[in-house]
């Protein structure tokens, strides 16, 4: 089965003339000219960004995912390609609803009957992954299931596999093969994908984000039924609302658009900054409006996540860029390791200013971030700069932003917008307020830390007594300060403490 597979991946890579950009190191050259020669028949007459994509969907639906993935790889893809794949769009024809009803009755030990009161066996929508039916459960509740598709797993196993033959090809034989790091990149879409096979995996990811979203004006997030969920089956609050890429409806039903566009990146900068944890696949087709101008976020397979230290960053680098002090852009880079340590902050400044300067003051109908953020990664090359996996869907969802406020309110001011939210996390994260969060948020810790302070420092001094009779004079100095240092720090955690109790 694996070999025929191959035989059709190399049928369709020759069809399509991918072949030019497996023979572009100057070793194979020459083989160009021979599979030319052979494959006379073919038309080569659309550009290669275009082919590829034809050529994805000729493969089936792991491979058009696939290049979904890959189109968000903007820092290693070249503008022609990037932009193509992302045309890609799952057209899967649906599975029976007779096989969805087994694998449900499966996957959650019971009829049929007994878990939904109604269940509808035509799929309201199909992907490669999975589809979804509508239900409602025994108390009335109208409810979306999700299947996953049967069999899945072994096709799925088996792309994968020649996804990294062919990835270890294109790293040997394109010219540009080691910068486009391919094995990695297969790596990522493993991860994702095998994520995507567990639905409990979106489960918590719904749920996480349906209480990051508690009593929001501004999204709503369905709620997860997790007596009828498993890892093959997930069961969500069916959501009415319109696909927000109908805007001529929206405005018919009279839906802000002003409002919802503002929404959208007061929403996506709440994930990032507030949260740490946001969606990253926020295509149109995943995005609802409801009745209430609020959105309604769907299929939540894939989610980013930011440490404290990737906010921090993040947030000087939009005030600094929003302020126009490119010095603290390139200089926050290089603090936070994202380019070597050797660069010359002077050098990045003037290259960052090149890029940004010229798009201020312009509403975002004139803006496009991804000629930004391409023009941003052309930069970063230049200055061996380090792409963080969780910035890349970070850069994604910005994108998808992008393309919603365009489509939602051209004239919306992304700056103003952002930038006094961004003000308002910096000084909560900053100064007294936060001091004394961080203090409360530690109590416990130093609580059980500091009975035993005093035990763990007299064990240093003892055992620091030997050294003190070999190092002399010098070495009893030294140690006096270290003493007076931690006897200091104790103080200071001790008042810390005291400071937090009383507070709360």
């Amino acid at each position: 089965m694996r070999l025929l597979r191959l035989f059709k991946i190399a049928r369709v890579v020759l069809q399509y003339g991918l072949d030019e950009f497996l023979l572009g190191h100057e070793r194979v050259h020459g083989l160009r000219k021979l599979i030319n020669g052979v494959c006379f028949w073919r038309k080569l007459d659309k550009p290669r960004g275009e082919r590829l994509r034809l050529a994805l969907e000729d493969l089936g639906p792991i491979f058009v995912k696939f290049g979904q993935v890959l189109s968000t790889r903007r820092d290693l893809l070249p503008t022609d390609l990037a932009d193509e794949l992302a045309l890609l769009q799952d057209r899967v024809p649906p599975f029976s609803g007779n096989t969805a009803v087994a694998a449900i009755e499966a996957g959650l030990g019971q009829p049929l009957a007994t878990l939904y009161a109604e269940f509808d066996r035509t799929p309201v929508a199909s992907a490669s992954i999975a589809q979804v039916h509508r239900a409602t459960l025994p108390d009335g509740r109208a409810v979306a299931v999700k299947v996953l598709r049967p069999d899945i797993l072994p096709v799925i196993e088996s792309d994968l596999a020649l996804m990294r033959v062919m990835a270890g090809l294109v790293e040997r034989l394109f010219a540009d093969g080691k910068r486009l790091r391919p094995r990695e990149v297969v790596a990522e879409f493993d991860k994702y994908l095998h994520d995507e096979l567990d639905l409990m995996i979106e489960a918590g990811n719904a749920s996480q984000l349906r209480r990051n979203f508690a009593g929001s004006t501004q999204l709503i997030v369905p709620e997860v039924f997790y007596d009828w969920t498993c890892r093959d089956v997930l069961t969500l609050e069916w959501m009415d609302g319109t696909p927000i890429s109908q805007i001529d409806t929206l405005r018919e039903n009279g839906i802000d658009l002003k409002k919802l566009g503002r929404y959208g990146v007061e929403i996506f900068f709440t994930q990032v900054f507030r949260d740490g944890f946001f969606h990253a696949d926020m295509h149109p087709g995943n995005i609802f409006v409801a009745a209430d101008n609020r959105y309604i976020a769907l299929d939540f397979g894939i989610v980013g996540n930011l440490s404290d230290v990737d906010k921090q960053y993040l947030a000087i680098n939009f005030l600094a860029f929003f302020n126009r002090d490119y010095r603290r852009v390139a200089s926050a880079h290089i603090e936070s390791g994202w380019v070597p340590k050797e660069t010359r902050v002077e050098e990045l400044e003037a290259a960052v200013r090149t890029v940004c300067e010229p798009i201020f003051d312009k509403p975002i109908s004139q803006i496009s971030f991804g000629q930004i953020l391409l023009r941003l990664f052309e930069t970063s090359r230049r200055f061996n700069v380090e792409i963080q996996p969780q910035l890349v869907l970070l850069q994604k969802t910005l994108l998808n932003i992008e393309g919603l406020g365009r489509q939602l309110d051209p004239d919306l001011d992304l700056w103003d917008t952002a930038k006094p939210f961004l003000e308002r996390w910096m000084n909560e994260q900053i100064g007294w307020r936060a001091l004394v969060r961080n203090l409360k948020h530690e109590a416990p810790q130093w609580a059980a830390m500091l009975p035993t302070l005093p035990r763990k420092l007299n064990e240093l001094a003892s055992t620091n007594h030997v050294e003190l009779m070999v190092t002399g004079y010098q070495g009893l100095m030294w140690e006096q300060k270290k003493r007076n240092w931690l006897l200091g720090t104790i103080a200071a955690l001790l008042g810390g403490l005291l400071l937090t109790l009383w507070l709360r």
